[in-house]
């Protein structure tokens, strides 16, 4: 009578195992880095100090703030863009209400949306009054508690072929 035969471990088994849990590991460290440790930027507007991620390719300014579930009071997002226009901006994916700056190439706030709601998500594009080149997005209230407003310029670095630093 023959045995029914078992399935063996095997020595290629393993390591293709050990692979793909190192290649995981490794992948979910690159994703959290990316996420986590984007470059930032020194910004001053109004009477603010602020200490912000850059977006300044097409993928981060996409990707936003989206899922952050939190900002430090200093904290938010500086996206630049290439060209001037009237860059519109959604809640998609957000949890925590924004205030959303809009400045132009010489970085004078030209518009401006306060206490923009997570709860809109995709159903409200903010779009500018006037073409502009950045867009900065910080925790709501921030605005009002450091005296941001239209006509009000910002300051923050860039190199010589206007990346941020």
């Amino acid at each position: 009578m023959n045995k029914p035969s078992t399935v063996l471990w095997r020595p290629t088994t393993t390591i293709i195992f050990i692979v793909g849990i190192v290649a995981l590991v490794v992948y979910s460290a690159i994703a959290y880095m990316v996420t986590n440790f984007r470059p930032t930027t020194e910004v001053r507007v109004g009477s603010g100090v602020y200490h912000l991620m850059i977006a300044d390719d097409e993928v981060e300014r996409v990707q936003g703030l989206s899922g952050v579930s939190s900002l430090k009071p200093d904290g938010g997002l500086l996206m630049r863009f290439d060209s001037d226009d009237t860059w519109g901006i959604w809640m998609k994916d957000m949890k925590i209400p924004l205030d959303i700056i809009w400045l132009n190439k010489d970085k004078k706030v030209v518009h401006m949306v306060v206490n923009a709601s997570p709860e809109l998500s995709t159903d409200a594009t903010f779009t500018p009054s006037a073409a502009a080149r950045y867009v900065i997005e910080l925790p709501a209230g921030s605005a009002a508690k450091a005296a941001i407003k239209p006509g009000v310029t910002a300051s923050f670095d860039e190199t010589d072929d206007g990346r941020l630093w």
